[in-house]
């Protein structure tokens, strides 16, 4: 028996201080479960500078996938003082079938609810995220690397272990009866998209606008999922008052693209619905064109806006693809396992618009890079935009009608 369990596979160990050593307990009191089969072999890893081949994007190569999800391993969070590799020894095992992820989803307790940022290149200075992790499983996101924090890995850990924050709504209410809140537009769901497939039964999106919409506070809405038009009796009369303006993420007009690249979100036909449906309402839509992969969707760019402004989109915007931290090897794993025959040229084109690098964090240029095909990119979005009349600045909302919710024992606010 023993044996038999050796000859399944071992679990490796990289510890701080550079030793490596295998583990045999897990295989001697545990099954041989999906832990094992998604963990990423960081020989495997592509380098992290420099230019790649064909040859390195074949040596990369994984050979299993998780159906219905988009990161293909679990690689170790980078807090983590061990990093767990998967390894071969000879018997094939690790290229098992890997079995069903189920999605978990676990409550938090946050003392605040309201998040500040003083970022100065982006729109928002404040924002709430209903969840933490997405089971939309868009390989690119940004937000993947936030699941560190939790001691989980950014990729299967991120799309199938979510959190909740069922107390967000009472604390909302809180934040907004303080006497020194000052009112300007909330970024509901920038980090992780507040409408997941979880939000159907959680309804915890709905209970944050529904206080927005009490109170006539200014709102910001960004997702790619159709299920935004389920809120359409909230956001409608907001944005009659100019209180909530709609962004809408399409990536693609391929819908096996779109379901390799973010397979639980939904199809771009359905956003594109959901655009002409909160455009008929009166809501101002915003298509995001976001991320732009060099190589892969962003021949689609000027096809992509066209079919925007045909659904009733008012504006329209792209951010280059950015890979903070553990993202850069989680899309190269996805890269060279779904498209080895552009992998080598969608990384070095990235990485000639990061100076060298997958990512670079400065200002301004995070979003849309540098160079001569970063230029191109531009010139063409400009152009495209201009021709179609698709607006490049987003809709001013209101803050003038703000009303402070007034909590049990409270006093009104009285503006002279």
């Amino acid at each position: 028996m023993l044996e038999m369990r050796l000859a399944r596979g071992f679990e490796l160990r990289r510890l701080e201080d550079g030793i490596l050593w295998i583990s045999l307990r897990k295989f001697l009191f545990c099954s041989f479960a999906h832990d094992f089969i998604a963990l990423m072999r960081t020989g495997q890893k592509l380098a992290k500078s420099g230019r790649v081949d064909r040859a390195n994007v074949e040596t990369a190569r994984e050979r299993f996938h998780h159906r219905g999800r988009g990161a293909v391993s679990n690689q170790t969070g980078r807090y983590e003082r061990e990093t767990r590799e998967a390894l071969d020894d000879g018997w094939g095992s690790i290229e098992e079938e890997a079995p069903r992820l189920r999605t978990t989803l676990t409550r938090e307790t946050p003392r605040t609810i309201i998040t500040f940022n003083k970022s100065p290149d982006i729109h928002f200075d404040r924002s709430i995220n209903p969840y933490r992790g997405c089971e939309h499983g868009c390989v690119y996101c940004f937000a993947r690397p936030t699941h560190a924090y939790h001691g989980l890995s950014a990729g299967l850990d991120f799309e199938s272990k979510l959190f909740f924050k069922p107390d967000g709504p009472d604390l909302l209410l809180k934040e907004l009866s303080r006497p020194g809140y000052v009112p300007r537009p909330i970024a509901l769901g920038v980090n992780t998209d507040a409408y997941q497939p979880v939000e159907r039964e959680q309804k915890l999106t709905r209970r944050f606008l529904q206080i927005l919409s009490d109170h006539n506070h200014p709102v910001s809405l960004l997702t790619k999922s159709a299920l935004i038009t389920r809120d359409l009796d909230l956001i409608a009369p907001m944005a009659e008052k100019r209180l909530c303006r709609v962004g809408v993420s399409i990536t693609t007009l391929d819908p096996k693209l779109a379901r390799c690249m973010e397979p639980r979100a939904a199809t771009p036909r359905k956003r594109f619905q959901a655009v002409r449906e909160l455009s008929d309402a009166g809501v101002p839509v915003t298509v995001m064109a976001a991320p732009i992969i060099p190589a892969l969707n962003e021949p689609e760019l000027e096809a992509l806006l066209e079919t925007a402004k045909v659904h009733g989109a008012i504006g329209a915007g792209y951010v280059l693809l950015r890979l903070p931290h553990e993202l850069k090897d989680i899309f190269h794993e996805w890269l060279v396992q779904h498209y080895p025959d552009r992998a080598a040229r969608v990384i070095n084109t990235l990485r000639e618009m990061r100076g060298g690098k997958d990512y670079d964090a400065d200002w301004f240029s995070r979003a849309s890079g540098r160079g001569v095909v970063a230029r191109l990119i531009k010139q063409r979005f400009v152009k495209s935009i201009r021709r179609l009349g698709l607006e490049p600045t987003r809709t001013e909302l209101r803050t003038d009608l703000f009303q402070p919710p007034v909590l049990k024992g409270g006093q009104y606010r009285m503006d002279l």
